[in-house]
């Protein structure tokens, strides 16, 4: 069984999901690094290259090739709009959303191209925030609001989380 972090980007999946698989002796699979390795490419530049739809596609396809066991997973913040991947990741064990507010985000993300962030043209980052929040909600299993945490804290909340809910179990 996996687990799988969902959330804006610079919401720390990756460095929490990382200290998850530590805790729970787990591997780690991150979504956007299996992209660019799959693509020989950064992200930025797919986008780029292909544009936000055809990243989409290539997003969809990569994810729904993970297949793996005893993982902590972490896709990209716009996997939310992967209906196959997400319905991939919730098969394969709980989504858990890790949620900032958007005050918190603008403090934490530097320039959103560089970062690989898949934004509509002339989308502000509250744009963005107010289109993923209710599709993050809606695929999540679990929802860890991560207000006044941080990276350690936020992965022992989560870990608190899985063992009260019962939605993890290890065979």
């Amino acid at each position: 069984m996996n687990v799988t972090l969902i959330g804006m980007p610079g919401s720390g999946k990756s460095v929490v999901g990382v200290l998850l698989a530590k805790k729970m002796n787990l591997h780690f699979v991150d979504g956007d690094l299996e992209i660019q390795r799959t693509h020989r490419m950064l992200l930025k530049d797919i986008i780029k290259e292909k544009g936000l739809e055809g990243f989409r596609q290539i997003e969809n396809e990569v994810n729904c090739r993970i297949n793996t066991e005893d993982a902590v997973i972490a896709p990209g913040g716009s996997i939310i709009y992967c209906p196959e991947a997400m319905e991939h990741y919730r098969s394969m064990g709980p989504v858990v959303y890790l949620k900032l507010s958007l005050s918190e985000l603008e403090k934490r993300l530097g320039n959103l191209k560089e970062r690989g962030v898949v934004l509509k043209e002339g989308m502000t980052l509250r744009d963005l925030y107010e289109e993923r929040v209710p599709l993050y909600e809606a695929y999540a299993d679990l929802t860890v609001d991560e207000a006044h945490l941080d990276a350690g804290s936020t992965m022992e909340a989560v870990f608190r989380r899985l063992q009260e809910s019962n939605l993890f179990t290890k065979e």
